[in-house]
């Protein structure tokens, strides 16, 4: 396992110091010092030896602690290389009360292992101060603790932050405004992030909801302000912009955002091809995508592409007419497509379903 140590040594200056319990590197020109037989010729050169070697003997002492606790030598490999302010970290006073805190609520060793991938900031957060009242705070939230560790999953950033400050007034912003306990527990486990904006600017978002004519009391009201959450405003104004030019007016795009708030969250090209296919290739008009908006955020090539050659070839030998229930066309699950598309015109069209799984085929490459 020299590549740790290699990797504790050849430490490049670090700008600035470690946040959230990291220490700063102490090699602070070093580019290479041997720990075995280092000739020292300063007191500076002696005690940058020094800090070489406690830093290594460190390092050794959290690489035995993560393997102690069920970390894979290619999991610790892993977090060495990628965030090498790891090994500089205190293994009895830092790192092992968070292992053992998530490990106490039944987390194995790779769950521990993926929530410290996603966020390695969470190894640093104070225990006491941060990591046990944010999950206690989510469990009182939400009831359970199987729903808490589903959240932390998603989300391990939020086990670092004051939940009482930065989530509580979101949480009490819906409520003020309608929505209901219900709604609110469905979807904070899957957008935990969300719930972390600051308060003023989450007000704004919600009231622009409110402003587009969703109900509090339905679901799709959160939806939309998770929607809304997840693009900045300029984003926002360049994917209406590019609906407009397609010859959908502002109301058109209210409807297909309160029908479908997440078909906003694609990206710009994807809305120009599947409005390039089904407005030029398809024939249908511009208004079609607000009335059906999930089409815009289906694949172009998984799914739109291919089944639109089955469209073509069926409307060719007249077994289907044209735009005949286009919307169910392309928004049927890929089993129900099959039975109700192909396998009915077998005896007319026999080579379709290999035909329509080689444009599939096509699609993947």
């Amino acid at each position: 396992m020299s590549i740790f140590f290699r990797t504790l040594l050849l430490l490049r200056s670090p700008s600035s110091v470690f946040s959230h319990g990291f220490s700063e590197s102490p090699l602070k020109s070093l580019t290479y010092l041997s720990t075995s037989s280092e000739i020292v010729s300063s007191p500076e050169s002696a005690s940058l030896a020094s800090n070489a070697v406690q830093l290594e003997n460190n390092g050794k002492a959290v690489i035995a602690l993560l393997a102690n606790h069920g970390f894979s030598q290619s999991q610790i490999s892993y977090l060495a290389n990628r965030y090498p302010q790891i090994l500089s970290a205190n293994p009895e006073k830092t790192l092992l009360p968070k292992l053992l805190f998530f490990q106490s609520k039944g987390l194995s060793s790779p769950e521990i292992f993926e929530l410290v991938r996603s966020d390695p900031w969470v190894l640093g957060a104070s225990i006491n101060k941060r990591i046990i009242p944010a999950f206690d705070y989510i469990q009182a939230v939400l009831g359970s603790e199987e729903k808490t560790l589903a959240t932390i999953k998603q989300f391990a950033g939020i086990l670092s932050k004051d939940l009482r400050i930065s989530v509580g007034p979101n949480i009490e912003i819906l409520k003020q405004i309608g929505v209901p306990d219900s709604s609110i527990l469905k979807y904070f486990p899957y957008q935990p992030r969300v719930f972390l904006t600051n308060s003023i600017r989450f007000k704004e978002t919600v009231e622009r909801v409110a402003e587009m004519g969703f109900n509090p009391q339905q679901t799709q009201f959160v939806v939309a302000v998770f929607a809304l959450r997840s693009m900045t405003k300029s984003t926002w104004d360049k994917k209406v912009e590019i609906l407009r030019k397609w010859g959908l007016s502002e109301e058109d795009i209210r409807l297909a955002f309160r029908r479908n708030p997440w078909c906003m969250r694609v990206s710009e090209d994807k809305i120009n091809g599947a409005m390039d296919f089904f407005v030029n290739k398809m024939g249908c008009e511009s208004s079609f995508a607000a009335r059906r908006p999930v089409l815009l955020s289906f694949s172009l090539k998984k799914r739109i592409l291919p089944r639109g050659y089955v469209y073509q070839v069926l409307l060719s030998k007249g077994l289907i007419k044209k735009n005949e229930n286009l919307g169910l066309f392309f928004e049927s699950p890929e089993k129900r497509f099959i039975e109700k598309y192909i396998n009915p015109r077998k005896e007319q069209i026999p080579e379709l379903l290999e035909l329509y799984k080689q444009k599939l085929m096509e699609s993947r490459r």
